[in-house]
């Protein structure tokens, strides 16, 4: 019935298991049976499509598969929908390597056509990778055939018909190209792919109805710039790609103007302001300068303002090196800078201080260093602000553009240089000021060209800006010897440095680690550049928050609903275009044309391909067959209903954000069964790792669904004049854009976040340096469930420490297709290391294994069947069969104990009730962990499912079965009903810990079941077919019986032809025509009784685990007292294994005494009645309950100086002598961990109150007595232990354990380890459990062969040895070990049977 259990070998198995579901098709059994059941709709955040998987995916993906695994086992339907992200500059990046394209004017080179063709093929490649190894993980969704994707990607670009076979099984036909654009659409199933024309065309009516309100516009804008990519990236991108990087910085003099009686004006009168009067001189000066600090250098060309903030005060120090004054912030003279970070890094373990860099100087070291300073006074930083002063690169051509470069309107009689003077930093949206002391000189260089804090000031002052950076990040015409020149090119900065040193501006220069944007697929430094991009109008964030405030955020540790908050009350306006290739063509057409002498642009958004189609007007046919991407949509040209002439669409794409937001609405038919959209909305939950993710996906996900929530506006045509967005037809303002709830616009209902993973050592792992660990690296050398169980028991608020891969140990991996040393990209594979993986296995799946392995290996033995039921059994008798509700998806065993009524027809089953306490306590404990795994997996808190089942997993091996062994060991009769008891307990306690723990460890629970219950559904199904065989031959046997009757009747008829039939034959034959109607009814009956409960059998045993119903707990085996009693002696017994090992003392070792001593009487009570199990526990001979153990420990406790001492001063004595003369009682809660209340007087006496919270004597003391409260932390405890006695107390439990040895003990110690000697040479020789031996031993420690004499019996029955024998003849492959203090050779042989 049971087949022998060997060694796990866990990931051998677990490709096994995955060919067993794929022969079985037991997820499409899975769906077919919760089809029409309640609802849990989870949404997939696409994983990205553009490389192979790594470890730090497999998190993320463990969660969704682990959460509907759960969900399904409790009777629900579920979407099962994976997700590809498709669409972005992370998959150009890697196409433009694959085709060696270096620029974006490569790729139009090339052909755009070809080169999104060939981001469709990279797409569809690695979607088929991650789906065959999130098939390896175990991911249950509806995957498509990675060959057919791989076939569709080779035929992408062609105009040959392919056909395909969906995922729901249908056959359809067309070119590639059309082909993929329906992927994932809910008549075919499968993943879905962001770059279909479903996903991007629900994304066309996001922007419509943002349109619509008047949200969409064209605007400039300082945006991060990736020169490498020719790309700008929203605000929300830019967390992602943070580096420490390190620059050179430097410390620059900005010469001030002459000024006039204090004030300060600017060319032309345009702009004046008035300096606030000071104690400083204010005489006109040409040696005075602004001192200004900044880490990139080359924006100083661009320079127009300096901020300071006006209520810091300002210092003015003297060179002695040169005369020449500096102002700048006082408190920065001084600051040191960067201190913490040069002692403790940059908040992240790989972020520490950069070697070779140099401490950081403060501004009165470098002063010091080149001849020292005079202060000569201060002011604050409002009578700074007018003053004027000479650019660093005024003499540049685009320091002098009217307008600014590029230029603007609004400031078109100013240039930059004519703006130079310095303002008022500003505050934040919290109020904070923007300029502050610290870092720097508290003088912020302010250049609106280069940074979105400074365009944003700029803006609100009216000053020009200064753009100097074309599209690769170098500098454009007009800045002289720098156009050409790279920004971030170190020889640029070096450059910058000889410019200023030329001219005396240069005061220190000096290497600057800190954290910097970088872009996160190119890897090349962010510049922030301005940019002409399309723009969402965020002004309506206040709707986004009240439906942020509606999702249930998790962890609660993270505070992510606060985080979340935060950011939509900082964001800008949301960038929503990219001037690239490959990704969603935003439906933007615009016309552009001058009136009245004003430049226009006039815009329309489309909400559809159908609205594109009816307003085209030229194009339709270059776009239709094509999915709605470049190059094919830019030719649809629609009539400007304004002008009347045509419109184009704008080239850029959209951001890929807006991609994956939209996946609530694409995903679940939006456009198209709005029925089954409301069906599904809003979904039940998402998981996705969270730091980069408040400012992504999370965000997106939540403007998108306001936004699609939210009343339509008016479709009104948008336009801008000069720059300026309008609406010819706004909506009027009384629109409610609101109707409906927060909780009914959210687009899911709980979120849960995780960190992310890292190495062993807490470092980042990069592809780059060949850290990154693979998927397969890992499955195939730790195991797909220890990895899953790593994931979900870890903390998910805090980084996982995954492992380490040794890229200098290439290794070979077996996989179900042979042997391989390199993954399918041809990157070797390297050893893996995890200490996290070999605690997983060490602690969960090897003894979860040994446990099964130990019931089914002695079950064999016995011919255990765990169908047997008593014929006395009550018929709703609490788990009578462990397996009858195996398939039920009710929440109760109403159903299948009904089902298997049948069951109580059996002999040998033994009730709960009349079992061993034993077996109720585990049963009861049993209970405990299903209502936790329950609770904890509806709360989506895996790490108190995976907490929960470690500790029951524990006392199963390490109590249970430890302290039940012999119960199975020993030969059984048939009257033996505590060894069947035995049995029938373990029995059902595997078989649910295989259910309980399914969607944590599929794969080893999906073992453990088809062994437990899987096979005996195979053998009942042979034994139903013999049965029915049987049946079919008994009734074709009594059939041909019943016709050899009828002939007889019949013959005579037959020889007398045409004769008539006489009245009493034909009365026969009705006669006998009645009865073989009955006669078949009832052997039919007969047969359906005897073949009734063999159908029950196999109907009650579903081929699969995940077909079970998730278990629930049964109330009436819940027995808490029990679980409290037996908690108490596991907490004795760990606190004797502890004073064992103080002492030394191996368990094996024998020992005489153990005394317990309790204060509550009902700990005592319990402690006594679970005596036998303590003393067999702790190997004791006697366990003895005391009032007290004060003959044996006693505690002295002495005032804690330095805590003390602070606190009490001179009532330190009167104190230490008020502990000496306490009664140990009164202070025993301090060994609790507890405070003790207590009086105090002047004379030093004490009066001893109750137990309470600390509190501080008041600062003045008198001599009255006092009341003060002691802490645990005020008093040091020493222990006074008597002779050959240790001793230690938890929990109100007091124990002492007697180290004395006498000889008999010890003799009996090396007994004891001479038969664990024995069973390790059993176990090495994998002997079957029954099977009997000779044992041999040479040895001259006198000792141990007293001690085999004397114990020669004990041994013999623990080792199944027939004979035992010393002798000197000893096999030459026959080790020595110790036992006791002697080296002692031991073998053994089977003996005959």
């Amino acid at each position: 019935m049971f087949e022998k259990v060997g060694d796990a070998s866990f990931i051998k198995g677990e490709h096994e298991v995955l060919k067993f579901w794929e022969q079985n098709g037991i997820f499409d059994k899975l769906r077919q049976q919760n089809a029409g059941k309640p609802k849990w709709n989870f949404l997939d955040g696409p994983i990205t499509a553009n490389n192979p998987m790594g470890v730090h995916h497999a998190w993320g993906r463990t969660y969704k598969d682990a959460y509907q695994r759960y969900y399904a086992m409790t009777g629900h339907e579920l979407r099962y929908q994976n997700g590809f992200d498709c669409q972005g500059l992370w998959v150009e990046v890697e196409v433009e390597k694959e085709l060696n394209l270096g620029s974006k004017t490569a790729i139009a080179e090339y052909g755009i056509d070809k080169f999104v063709d060939a981001c469709k093929r990279r797409v569809l490649k690695f979607a088929a990778r991650q789906t065959e190894q999130s098939i390896r993980l175990g991911y249950w969704t509806d995957w498509d055939d990675p060959d057919t994707l791989r076939l569709l990607a080779s035929k992408i670009g062609t105009d040959e018909v392919v056909t395909i076979t969906t995922p729901s099984g249908k056959t359809e036909s067309g070119t590639a190209s059309e082909l993929v654009a329906r992927l994932g659409n809910a008549e075919w199933g499968g993943s879905y792919f962001t770059f279909s024309t479903e996903n991007n065309e629900t994304i066309w009516t996001f922007l419509k109805k943002c349109f619509n309100r008047g949200k969409i516009y064209r605007g400039y804008d300082v945006m991060p710039w990736s020169g490498r990519g020719g790309s700008a990236y929203s605000q929300m991108e830019v967390a992602d790609g943070r580096k420490l990087t390190v620059h050179k910085s430097i410390f620059v003099r900005f010469p001030l103007k002459a000024r006039v009686d204090g004030g300060g004006s600017m060319v032309d009168g345009q702009t004046e302001a008035t300096a606030l009067p000071s104690t400083i001189n204010h005489q006109p000066s040409t040696n005075e300068y602004l001192l200004v600090w900044t880490t990139t250098p080359w924006t100083l060309t661009s320079n127009v303002a300096a901020a300071v903030n006006p209520d810091l005060e300002y210092v003015k120090l003297r060179s002695k090196r040169d005369g020449s004054v500096y102002y700048f912030a006082k408190d920065n003279l001084e600051f040191q800078r960067l201190a913490k970070e040069f002692k403790e890094g940059f908040g992240r373990p790989e972020w520490s201080w950069p070697a070779g860099v140099p401490k950081l100087k403060s501004i009165g070291q470098i002063f010091k260093e080149q001849g020292g300073y005079e202060i000569e006074g201060t002011l604050k930083g409002a009578e700074l602000i007018g003053w004027e002063y000479t650019g660093p690169f005024d003499d540049l051509p685009a320091q002098s553009e009217p307008g600014g470069v590029p230029f603007d309107p609004r400031v078109k009689h100013l240039c930059g240089k004519q703006c130079h003077r310095v303002v008022d930093g500003g505050r934040d949206f919290k109020g904070n000021p923007m300029v502050v002391a610290g870092e720097g000189t508290g003088i912020v260089h302010i250049a609106p060209g280069c940074g979105d804090v400074d365009h944003t000031l700029g803006q609100q002052l009216e000053i020009v800006g200064i753009a100097p950076l074309g599209e690769d990040g170098s500098f454009l015409d007009g800045f002289g010897p720098f156009t050409g020149r790279n920004s971030t090119d170190p020889a640029t900065a070096e450059f910058v440095f000889e410019q200023l040193k030329a001219k005396h501006l240069l005061l220190n220069v000096e290497q600057y680690p800190h954290i910097y944007p970088h872009c996160w697929r190119t890897g090349d430094e962010l510049v922030f550049r301005l940019v002409d991009e399309w723009f969402i109008n965020m002004d309506w964030r206040e709707e986004i928050k009240e439906v942020t405030e509606a999702i249930r955020w998790l962890p609660d540790s993270v505070n992510g609903k606060d985080r979340e908050l935060e950011w939509l009350t900082t964001m800008r306006d949301w960038m929503i275009s990219k001037k690239r290739f490959w990704g969603l063509a935003l439906p933007i057409w615009v016309e552009e044309y001058e009136l009245n002498g004003e430049k226009r642009l006039d815009f329309e958004v489309i909400g559809s391909l159908e609205e594109t189609k009816s307003r085209a007007v030229e194009g339709w046919e270059v776009l239709e067959g094509h999915t709605p991407h470049r190059p094919w949509i830019d030719a649809v040209k629609i009539k400007n209903p304004k002008t009347g002439r045509l419109m184009s669409r704008i080239v850029d794409v959209g951001n890929p954000w807006l991609d994956a937001g939209i996946v609530p609405f694409s995903t679940t038919q939006f456009n198209t069964n709005r029925e089954a959209w409301q069906s599904q909305y809003p979904l039940d939950f998402v998981t996705e790792c969270f730091p980069g993710q408040f400012r992504n996906w999370f965000y997106s996900m939540l403007s998108l669904a306001t936004m699609m929530m939210s009343e339509e506006g008016v479709d009104g045509g948008g336009s801008m004049v000069d720059g300026k967005t309008g609406l010819t037809s706004a909506p009027p303002s009384t629109i409610d854009h609101q109707p409906s709830t927060p909780e009914a616009k959210r687009p899911f209902k709980t979120l849960l976040g995780h960190r992310l993973v890292m190495n062993e050592d807490g470092q980042p792992m990069h592809k780059s340096d060949g850290t990154a660990i693979w998927f397969e690296e890992a499955a195939e050398q730790l195991g797909v469930d220890t990895m899953r169980w790593m994931y979900l028991a870890h903390n998910p608020a805090q980084d996982l420490r995954f492992g380490t891969r040794h890229k200098d140990k290439p290794v070979t991996i077996e996989t179900p297709d042979g042997p391989t040393d390199h993954t399918a990209e041809g990157l070797p594979v390297c050893e893996v290391v995890s200490k996290p993986a070999d605690e997983v296995r060490r602690q969960i799946l090897i003894p979860l294994w040994n446990s099964y392995s130990f019931f089914v290996n002695y079950a064999r033995l016995d011919g255990f069947d765990p169908l047997q039921r008593s014929r006395h059994a009550p018929r709703d008798e609490p788990n009578a069969s462990p397996i009858s509700n195996a398939g039920s998806t009710s929440n109760d065993n109403t159903t299948s104990t009904a089902r298997s009524a049948h069951h109580a027809e059996r002999d040998g089953y033994v009730p709960v009730a009349d079992r061993p306490e034993i077996d109720r306590w585990v049963l009861s404990n049993l209970q405990a962990l299903i209502a936790t795994c329950r609770r904890e997996f509806e709360n989506y808190n895996t790490p108190g499912v995976c907490s929960a089942a470690a500790a029951f997993i524990d006392d199963l091996s390490n109590w249970y079965i430890r302290r039940n062994r012999r119960r199975f060991w020993r030969s059984r009769d048939a009257s033996d009903t505590d060894k069947l008891a035995a049995y029938q307990t373990l029995y059902e306690v595997l078989v649910t810990l295989s259910k309980l723990l399914a969607p944590c460890a599929p794969f080893v629970c999906e073992r453990m079941y088809q062994n437990l219950v899987g096979n005996i559904r195979t053998e009942r199904q042979k034994t139903l077919r013999q049965n029915i065989g049987l049946f079919l031959k008994e009734f074709q046997d009594a059939r041909k019986a019943e016709i050899a009757k009828d002939d007889e009747l019949i013959k005579p008829l037959l020889q007398n032809a045409g004769q008539p039939v006489p009245a009493a034959v034909a009365e026969q034959l009705r006669s006998r025509a009645a009865d073989a109607v009955q006669w078949r009814r009832d052997m039919a009956s007969a047969g359906l009784k005897q073949l009734d409960p063999l159908l029950d059998d196999v109907n009650e045993l579903p081929v699969s685990v995940h077909l079970c119903s998730y278990p629930t707990p049964d109330e009436k085996l819940l027995d808490p007292e029990l679980n409290e009693r037996m908690a108490l002696a596991q907490l004795v017994v760990k606190l004797g294994h502890k004073l064992r090992e103080e002492a030394d003392l191996r368990v094996r070792q024998p020992l005489a005494e153990l005394r317990f001593a309790c204060q509550d009487p009902q700990q005592r009570a319990a402690i006594e009645r679970l005596a036998d199990v303590i003393e067999e526990e702790l190997n004791l001979k006697k366990l003895t309950s005391c009032d007290h153990l004060d003959d044996l420990v006693s505690y002295v406790y002495k005032p804690n100086q330095k805590a003390l001492g602070p606190k009490y001063g001179k009532l330190l004595g009167a104190i230490t002598a008020a502990l000496a003369a306490a009664d140990p009682a009164t202070l025993a809660p301090l060994r609790r961990g507890q405070s003790v209340e207590l009086r105090v007087d002047g004379g030093g006496s004490m009066v001893y109150g109750k137990t309470g919270m600390a509190g501080a004597l008041p600062s003045t003391i008198n001599h009255q007595p006092s009341t003060i409260n002691l802490l645990p932390t005020d008093i040091v405890i020493t222990t006074q232990q008597a002779a050959e006695w240790v001793s230690t107390d938890e929990r109100g439990v007091q124990i002492a354990l007697s180290t004395h040895l006498t000889s008999e003990l010890l003799q009996e110690g090396i007994a004891r380890d001479f038969v664990r000697q024995v069973q390790q040479l059993r176990k090495d020789a994998n002997l079957e459990i029954q099977a009997r031996i000779k044992v041999c031993y040479s040895t001259d420690g006198a000792d141990v062969i007293a001690a085999v004499a004397a114990w020669a019996d004990y041994i013999e029955a623990e080792t199944l040895a027939v004979s035992l024998e010393r002798s000197d003849t000893v096999p030459p492959d026959a080790k020595p070990v110790t036992v006791g203090n002697a080296k002692v050779i031991i073998w053994i042989e089977v003996a005959a049977t």
